[in-house]
């Protein structure tokens, strides 16, 4: 007997429980309508800022109130806070069931996005307005300025793309060419080196070829002919002992003479293999 009445109490506090909170949920939704009246006068009244702090307090009060989310929305709207009032709007179109509020919803959705200059975003948003709606001529109106102002932004930023391409392009050619000419001019500057140094190597050695040229000169100096008149004069058509002898020094000398060139000439026409600092 007494395990029956433990279980009628019990019963009994679940059942005044669910009754309670069931008072309490309405007590809430009472209370959200209440704040959306008095929100929708602030907003007749063009009071924007108030009139969505008043749904702000009704959604508070019951989450799922979509005419709050969609009423908090054209508040933000006309605050011109069109980032904000998106969310909104998707709130109202996920949240209702009636296909004219939906529409409604998502019609606001492309405005938004229009005024944000999100073309392609609000082109999506007039199609699921119109799929709830197909008799909206206002939705369709706009669905059809903003596909042709996505089309003229897709153009743009294919053109944009296009030129920053070739832009690039020709920079990176710029700079090539830059490399190419700096390169002309390291082959130019180093070409001008080696002619200044074999210029330099063979004023050296015409230098050093003259020095020597003067030393045989010294060494080998013509003898003066102190006995030219002690000496018989020659026939004509012969020669004497003594020019014989200063003929055949003078040869023997363009010899020597000759011989050098040629030695000079061999060591001009070698590879001279150097290293070079790069």
């Amino acid at each position: 007997m007494k395990y029956i009445q433990n279980i009628f109490w019990l019963l009994l506090t679940l059942n005044v429980g669910i009754v309670s909170a069931q008072q309490d949920t309405v007590k809430l939704k009472r209370e959200a309508r209440s704040l959306l009246r008095d929100g929708n006068k602030l907003y007749n009244k063009q009071k924007f800022i108030d009139a969505s702090v008043a749904y702000k307090k009704a959604l508070g009060k019951n989450s799922n109130y979509d005419k709050a989310s969609y009423n908090l929305g054209n508040a933000l709207y006309q605050e011109k806070n069109y980032k904000e009032a998106v969310p909104q709007y998707e709130l109202t179109a996920k949240s209702t069931h009636d296909k004219v509020t939906k529409a409604e919803a998502y019609h606001n959705i492309g405005n938004a996005m229009m005024e944000q200059k999100q073309y392609q975003q609000a082109v999506e948003a007039y199609k699921n307005s119109l799929r709830n709606n197909p008799n909206d001529d206002e939705t369709r109106y706009n669905l059809a300025v903003a596909q042709k102002l996505a089309k003229k932004e897709n153009n743009k930023n294919k053109n944009k793309n296009k030129n920053d391409k070739n832009n690039k392009n020709n920079k990176d050619n710029k700079n090539k060419d830059n490399k190419n000419d700096k390169n002309n001019k390291d082959n130019k500057d180093n070409k001008n080196k080696d002619n200044k140094n074999d210029q330099n190597k063979n004023q050296d050695k015409d230098k050093k070829d003259k020095g020597d040229n003067q030393k045989n000169d010294n060494q080998n100096p013509q003898q003066p002919n102190q006995n030219k008149q002690q000496n018989p004069k020659p026939q004509q058509g012969q020669m004497s002992p003594q020019q014989i002898k200063q003929l055949l020094e003078s040869l023997n000398n363009e010899e020597k003479k000759t011989q050098k060139k040629m030695n000079i000439k061999k060591t001009q026409g070698r590879k001279i293999n150097q290293e070079k600092d790069w």
